[in-house]
């Protein structure tokens, strides 16, 4: 669906996105993380075409942006961070008025509208001034006016920000059904938006990519986190002699308790391995107190990408 190349963009001396390259495919939900001013804002306004980059190419659809900008943008559904509005305008003149800046056909314009009202649930609010609309009401009229025509590709630039529990709730819900017929790229510093509706992330830093990966890859794990008692000294020689067990490294933690970090191999089975610690606890005597995967979460792996401190 996009294939970006060494998308490139300065601003006189100052790189803001540099050498940036990364492909998305159809109907995946790829959030954007990073610090303010690590490039995410200035990408997304290039996926658009509303800002050009310096260097590097942007094919979204297997055409080219540079050169093919206006059945690009046809395709294409934009939620800028702060969406300008008319606020004396009524929602559904308001979107209207938006199908008719998209090109939209006059004879489907109603129909469109229509639909965006009903899939972002504003059935009830169609005639309101926009003015009246709660924050989260407004950001739901931002993602109405985003698929007019039935876009392909969704850019949303923090879609929760400044919304409270519940409306943010509906939003996820409401990304997570347009993804079913677009590819939506999803802008926020908000990590747990990342983690509950993402299917990939994209970390930048300092405007170059810093990490590329699958959520639920976070959640896999190659460690373990074993606790028993101090009294079986025979217990470390058995852990070592496991054939999943690359690595492994001991602590005294007090009270008469022992705690194991076991790195296991590659291509080691989670669920045999916990047998086989069972069974090596068991024969040295010891007593089992915790067995558990160490998962390391999106947050920390954000950390460390950025070398931020915990």
């Amino acid at each position: 669906m996009i294939e970006v190349q060494a998308l490139t963009r300065c601003y006189g001396r100052t790189t803001a996105v540099d050498k940036v390259s990364f492909q998305i495919g159809g109907n995946e939900i790829v959030g954007l993380l990073g610090h303010n001013g690590a490039g995410k804002t200035t990408i997304m306004r290039m996926l658009s075409g509303f800002l050009e980059p310096s260097a590097g190419t942007i094919t979204i659809g297997g055409l080219k942006l540079a050169t093919n900008a206006a059945s690009v943008q046809r395709e294409l559904g934009y939620l800028p961070e702060s969406l300008p509005v008319y606020p004396e305008m009524m929602v559904a003149d308001y979107l209207h008025y938006a199908a008719t800046l998209k090109g939209i056909a006059p004879g489907k314009r109603y129909q469109e509208v229509r639909r965006a009202i009903v899939a972002t649930d504003l059935g009830t609010r169609a005639l309101d001034p926009v003015a009246t609309l709660s924050r989260g009401l407004k950001q739901r009229v931002g993602v109405a006016q985003a698929i007019l025509g039935r876009p392909r590709l969704l850019i949303l630039d923090e879609p929760t920000n400044g919304l409270d529990p519940q409306q943010t709730e509906h939003m996820r819900r409401l990304i997570q059904k347009l993804a079913r017929q677009a590819t939506v790229i999803l802008s926020t510093h908000i990590m747990q938006e990342v983690d509950a509706i993402c299917d990939r992330v994209l970390v930048l830093r300092d405007g170059k990519l810093a990490l590329d990966t699958r959520i639920d890859s976070l959640r896999q794990t190659r460690t373990m986190l074993l606790r028993t008692d101090t009294a079986a000294q025979s217990l470390t020689t058995y852990l070592r002699r496991m054939p999943q067990v690359a690595g492994l490294q001991q602590h005294d933690d007090g009270e008469n308790r022992t705690r194991y970090t076991l790195t296991l191999h590659d291509n080691a089975d989670m669920d045999t391995a916990a047998n086989n610690v069972a069974q090596c606890v068991i024969k040295a005597g010891a007593r089992l107190y915790q067995l558990r995967p160490v998962v390391q979460g999106l947050e920390a792996v954000f950390r460390e990408v950025n070398n931020d401190s915990p």
